[in-house]
């Protein structure tokens, strides 16, 4: 755990903790001999889904929206080279992918015994994974806070964290209130209880997912940051800091979800990112 320094920040202390969330999500998702999945062309769900299956034996389906395109981009040239299916569906068709029409489609032409797992990784078993990760942070902070795109993430940490301890996601979708309802869903699913330890701030979506502007582009050169995601997180929270939303003395945990590594573009591609370690912003 690295602590980013700013010297705005003033007593707020806040810390960098990198935990790739997709192997957490899909952790108790593996149990099965044949998994199908969503996502875009550079979709970092269907890689790690891709790659789970070839780690463990697990025959993949991934699903992704739009038209085939050749040669294969990076992300889809790997998920193949791990023994992933691709198959597409139409925009139209795509956006009815949580539907039983579209569903039993997929499983006629894959077969009934086959599990598909929502765009993202984010139900019930996924919340149950990312639920192990307050946990295995060491040392004493107040809040912890994350990226928010599908729920499945805020909704794990919220229900794992110790009493006294507050979570704030950072939603990267413009017009995502609907994302409050569906965190709560997801730990009914999950736990058949919800917690009020959380939040979700709506305020840092810079025009919606994969956008951005100038103000972010600035942050991103700077700190080096994968844009997506994590980018909008820490801009949200050393905001906050600097608005005085956070008390004097306040230890903030910063959750970078993802592959720093491979971090992506403003398409969602990767981008060949120079280090796999978090780091320290000065």
């Amino acid at each position: 755990m690295e602590e980013l320094l700013d010297s705005k920040l003033g007593q707020i202390r806040v810390f960098l903790v990198h935990d790739d969330n997709k192997p957490r999500k899909l952790r108790h998702n593996l149990g099965h001999r044949r998994l199908l999945t969503f996502g875009g062309a550079y979709s970092n769900h269907i890689r790690a889904v891709a790659e789970a299956g070839r780690r463990h034996g697990i025959e993949t389906i991934g699903v992704i929206r739009g038209e085939e395109h050749r040669p294969l981009n990076p992300v889809l040239a790997y998920a193949a080279a791990c023994g992933m299916t691709l198959t597409y569906l139409d925009r139209a068709t795509y956006r009815r992918k949580h539907t039983g029409e579209v569903q039993a489609g997929l499983r006629e032409r894959w077969g009934g015994d086959v599990v598909i797992l929502p765009e993202g990784g984010s139900n019930a078993a996924a919340v149950r994974g990312c639920a192990e990760l307050p946990g295995e942070i060491a040392g004493h902070y107040d809040v912890i806070c994350c990226p928010v795109g599908t729920g499945g993430t805020l909704a794990g940490i919220s229900a794992g964290l110790p009493e006294g301890r507050r979570a704030i996601g950072f939603a990267v979708l413009k017009g995502a209130g609907f994302l409050a309802d569906e965190v709560a869903r997801l730990q009914r699913e999950a736990y058949r209880r919800t917690w009020s330890n959380w939040e979700i701030n709506l305020d840092y979506h810079f025009g919606g997912y994969a956008k951005s502007t100038p103000d972010l582009e600035r942050f991103i050169a700077k700190y080096r940051v994968e844009r997506v995601y994590v980018a909008k997180m820490l801009y949200g929270i050393l905001d906050l800091a600097r608005q005085g939303a956070f008390a004097p003395g306040t230890r903030v945990v910063a959750v970078v979800t993802g592959q720093p590594s491979t971090p992506v573009d403003a398409c969602g591609a990767p981008t060949g990112f120079d280090s796999g370690e978090p780091r320290c912003l000065k």
